[in-house]
C-alpha cells in the first residue's frame, strides 16, 4: 500500500495531504509537533508507505481547499478514509456533522455518538484526527465557549473560524 503526499500551501500554514486506496487519509499541518508520530501511525495502521507524489486525490482535495480558503466552498466531496480504533472513527465521522460556520462543544459530540459521559474521551479522539479540515476539528471548542487545542495551533483555528463566519 502507498499513501500518495503532497504539500499543500493554504494562507495560515502548510498542510500535508495524504491518500491511500483513492481516499484522503491525511490533512495535517506541516508544522504539528505530532507530524512523525501521526506519520508513524498512519504506516502502521493502513500498513503502507509515504511516497511523495501527488494523486488525483491529493489533487482534488487541494483544488477542493483553494476553493474553501477563498470562500467558495462550504462542504468537501472528497471520499475520507479515516485509520484510527472503531471509536476515534465514531468521533471523526460526527465531526462531518458540524455545519459550516458552527461550532459545537466536546460534550455536545459525545452525545452525538451515543456515550454523553466520553467527554474525556471525544476530547482525546478529536485531538487524534489525521484529517483537519475535512473532518472539520477545529469547529469543537470547549464547554465555557472557548478554543481549546487545535494540532495548527490555537491561532490557525481562529483563523479557520474567521474564515468561515465571514
Amino acid at each position: 500500500m502507498i499513501i500518495h503526499t503532497e504539500i499543500y500551501h493554504s494562507p495560515c500554514g502548510d498542510l500535508l495531504l495524504g491518500a491511500c486506496e483513492e481516499k484522503l487519509c491525511l490533512c495535517d499541518w506541516t508544522s504539528e509537533k505530532h507530524r512523525p508520530k501521526t506519520d508513524c501511525k498512519l504506516r502502521k495502521l493502513l500498513n503502507a508507505e509515504f511516497v511523495d507524489t501527488p494523486s488525483e486525490i491529493t489533487r482534488r482535495a487541494a483544488y477542493e481547499l483553494e476553493e474553501y480558503f477563498a470562500g467558495r466552498r462550504r462542504t468537501f466531496n472528497i471520499p475520507l478514509l479515516f485509520a484510527g480504533t472503531d471509536f476515534q472513527k465514531k468521533v471523526w465521522s460526527a465531526l462531518l456533522d458540524v455545519p459550516f460556520g458552527e461550532t459545537k462543544s466536546y460534550a455536545w459530540l459525545a452525545k452525538k455518538i451515543g456515550n454523553p459521559k466520553a467527554v474525556r474521551a471525544v476530547g482525546l479522539a478529536n485531538g487524534a484526527n489525521n484529517i483537519s479540515i475535512f473532518a472539520p476539528c477545529h469547529r469543537i471548542i470547549g464547554s465555557n465557549g472557548s478554543l481549546v487545542g487545535y494540532g495548527g495551533g490555537l491561532e490557525i483555528k481562529r483563523f479557520l473560524l474567521n474564515l468561515e463566519n465571514k
